[in-house]
């Protein structure tokens, strides 16, 4: 706990904890609006295949059936989660000429119910021309492989022009189904590798795998002709990127698309951009007239609705005969799938969430995306860190092995401290690396149990990640206003999206501690885009170093605002004030006070009705005017980043390859905890997904098809496989953020997922290069070696 604060450190409940348990809470599959339709999807059979012919007539002929739009309809509108002029947008909302993946939109309809929608799309006829797929992304690379896309030709301005920056939009030509490239150095790699004493390469693959999220994905639209307005009811995680493309795609001016407040089931990156249901939906109101909801069912989800990313990522490392890391090249081969998603920025990613962890002076990133027939990815927590924390975690522990190093003594030997700067100018006020390392070691007893494990065929495994705390995403900034009440509680707006990850709750705490308050003083006002300020939003774990900055600063400018008014009524100088409890007295004589609410009541008295209301603005780094290069990687990131060392412990059955993982240790620095039960719990989930990502989780494609599009075939961690956990705190404080404190909802997964794979390593003797360790795989490393 932080000493010395009365609400912040404190393991306080959930603030809407009691409305979920009871079942009072709103989620968007709630909402029944009046005269409301149900939508439908039609989803295309084939991987690819030109599109000849669609007949609606018999669907629309269907009683109760209100809408029935196609591609032609909507016309040649685009949306992405990339739209700059060098990544044009390239999905349509419905397919018009041809359709790229195995359940790619192809028509939608409105009907008075869902038995009668999903009807209606069985009357609905089209005529398929299949034409040749890739499934492979080094396929897709080849001189002759199937062209997934043709030229992209943008059809509306960019995110950038919207902006102001002068950079034209201008056709997008995947050649060799190239969607992506990314390339980043610095250092000499070349005179890095040859003055190494010791150089590893090595290849490791990483599948696709689904968020999982309790809740699928829902959207209601309705628009009001009248007011030219629309309102909308939809699970996600960042109010302002779905009310851009909202409006962008809809030609909507961005002050009519309201997005309401409603509960998110669980996201973990899954809900952050705009799908077609969210744009159909909105579409078909329009059409309609009448309010539209679209519920995805499970099987939408798995397959249409975004998956992680797949990796193939080569690595090369050259280190010192000590121990030192002198050079370390990374190609990465990203398959997106039929649509560019987040490819660009994931490539990115990869490289920067690792820049912060050790000191490589020569550095070379690479990367290439590439189009292919199979179902599209987007960011899954940590995105793009977990993939190459396994790489690079499981060939530092390879690297120690040759040299005879203890693995967590070659960490700490090259791992960052606090005061460093990055090549890219983003510097480390607080880094709990070594901390961690060290007091991971001693809590796990770690130097008694390393690569002493294997003839019982036990091991122990460490891995390191890091992450930021908020990028410069759009909206690139999170702000706060903080009204005091009448009645002395204040009520606080937050653009912030709560799904989950405890957000209402943390902010809430700092605005109480700003202010003096207790927690059920704060009133808060979040997620929802007519009433709140713009925010970041949930992602790039931008929640308490952003959004809670923004609401402490806020709150901090109420407060100077009550002291002044307060001085008038008590005659004191300001600075001899204090306040606690909703109360300012004078220092001297405490007995002298008044109440926030007799200040409230005062300012609009004898101020002409002047109310006490703050704000406050965060930027994730405030010389940064826009988001850096998706290319080059040179402009600043963040202002501070989370660290987590994390330690596993497995043990593997020989006879079936199963492992079971006994115990996951985690020191993480997320600065100063604002709720330590918040912490523990984000901890705890991402230790728990990490074992499911390790162990089984996969999402199986063939020819295109995903072939576990359920949770009877796809297999998740359950409480079976929750392993022991410990959480070591790193003691770290964060300077620029909030009462200390910084990230802690996506480091962890990476590290865990390094650190099992590392333990069954350790426990086998043999090493596996790709996800998930699956009993099949052990049992073929244990017989070839890991070779």
């Amino acid at each position: 706990m932080i000493a010395g604060y009365s609400v912040v450190g404190k393991p306080l409940p959930r603030v809407d904890g009691k409305v979920k348990v009871t079942g009072e809470g709103k989620f968007a599959a709630d909402m029944m609006l009046a005269n409301m339709l149900h939508g439908k999807i039609l989803r295309s059979p084939h991987p690819h295949a030109r599109i000849v012919k669609i007949d609606t007539s018999k669907a629309e002929a269907l009683p109760g059936v209100k809408a029935v739009i196609t591609g032609k309809e909507i016309g040649p509108i685009r949306f992405a989660f990339v739209d700059t002029p060098r990544y044009p947008a390239d999905q349509y909302p419905l397919a018009i000429e041809k359709v790229r993946y195995v359940g790619d939109e192809v028509a939608a309809v409105a009907a008075v119910d869902e038995i009668t929608a999903a009807e209606a799309l069985e009357r609905i006829e089209v005529e398929y021309e299949p034409i040749p797929a890739v499934f492979d992304p080094e396929e897709a690379l080849k001189d002759g492989a199937p062209k997934v896309h043709d030229e992209i030709v943008p059809t509306t301005t960019c995110a950038w022009e919207d902006w102001g920056v002068n950079k034209p939009a201008r056709p997008f030509k995947a050649v060799n189904n190239i969607c992506t490239t990314v390339s980043m150095a610095y250092g000499d790699i070349d005179k890095g590798f040859a003055g190494s004493d010791y150089v590893r390469e090595d290849r490791f693959v990483l599948p696709a795998t689904a968020h999982a999220a309790i809740e699928p994905h829902v959207v209601a639209a309705s628009y009001d002709s009248n007011a030219g307005k629309l309102d909308v009811w939809i699970s996600h995680m960042s109010l302002a990127v779905k009310q851009y493309w909202l409006s962008k795609t809809l030609g909507i001016p961005v002050s009519k698309v309201r997005i309401h407040t409603c509960f998110t089931g669980g996201s973990f990156g899954g809900k952050i951009e705009l799908f077609s249901h969210d744009f159909l939906a909105a579409y078909l109101s329009r059409k309609t007239g009448r309010p539209v909801k679209i519920v995805t069912s499970r099987h939408e989800v798995f397959t249409n609705c975004r998956l992680s990313h797949r990796f193939i990522i080569d690595l090369k490392t050259g280190v010192k005969k000590d121990g030192t890391i002198v050079a370390q090249h990374v190609k990465l081969i990203n398959d997106p799938g039929a649509y560019r998603g987040s490819s660009p920025v994931v490539m990115l990613l990869a490289h920067t969430f690792r820049i912060p962890l050790y000191r490589i002076p020569n550095w070379k990133h690479e990367g290439v995306g590439a189009y292919t027939n199979k179902p599209v990815c987007m960011p899954k927590r940590g995105h793009g860190s977990p993939q190459m924390s396994f790489a690079a975690e499981q060939q530092l522990d390879m690297i120690a092995e040759h040299l005879g190093i203890d693995p967590a003594e070659l960490r700490l030997k090259n791992v960052r401290k606090t005061g460093e700067v990055l090549p890219n100018g983003d510097r480390l006020d607080s880094c709990g690396l070594t901390t961690g390392i060290e007091r991971a070691v001693k809590a796990t007893k770690w130097k008694e149990k390393r690569g002493r494990g294997r003839s019982n065929y036990r091991g122990i495994g460490m891995g390191l990640a890091a992450m930021f705390s908020g990028s410069m995403y759009y909206p690139f900034s999170s702000s706060a206003i903080v009204k005091l009440n009448l009645d002395g509680t204040a009520t606080l707006y937050s653009g912030q999206s709560e799904f989950g990850q405890g957000c209402s709750t943390v902010l809430s705490q700092i605005a109480a501690e700003e202010l003096g308050l207790t927690l059920d003083d704060i009133i808060l006002v979040a997620g929802d885009t007519e009433l709140c300020p713009p925010d970041i939003g949930g992602f790039l774990s931008a929640g308490v170093y952003c959004s809670g900055e923004a609401v402490r600063r806020a709150a901090a400018d109420a407060k100077q605002q009550l002291l002044v008014v307060a001085s008038e009524m008590l005659e004191e100088n300001v600075d001899n004030l204090r306040v606690s409890s909703g109360r300012i007295s004078v220092m001297r004589a405490p007995e002298i006070e008044v109440s926030y609410a007799d200040v409230v009541r005062h300012s609009i008295q004898s101020h002409n009705g002047d109310p006490v209301v703050g704000k406050g603005h965060v930027k994730p780094v405030p010389e940064v005017e826009f988001y850096p290069s998706l290319s080059k990687g040179g402009a600043r990131f963040t202002n501070a980043y989370g660290f987590t060392v994390a330690v596993a412990e497995v043990n593997v059955n020989p006879d079936t390859g199963k492992v079971n993982v006994l115990k996951v240790t985690i020191a993480d620095d997320c600065g100063q905890p604002i709720n330590p039960k918040n912490v523990h719990g984000q901890l705890l989930s991402q230790a728990i997904m990490g074992v499911g990502d390790a162990l089984f989780e996969e999402v199986v494609t063939k020819e295109g098809r995903v072939m576990n599009p359920s949770f009877d075939d796809y297999k998740i961690a359950s409480v079976y496989e929750t392993p022991e956990f410990v959480h070591v705190p790193t003691d770290s404080f964060e300077p620029k953020g909030p009462f200390g404190g910084k990230e802690v909802g996506e480091c962890a997964r990476a590290a865990v997922i390094a650190a099992i794979a590392n333990a069954v390593a350790d426990a086998i003797g043999a090493r596996i290069y790709s996800l998930p360790l699956t009993p099949e795989k052990v049992l073929e490393a244990l017989e070839s070696g890991g070779n």
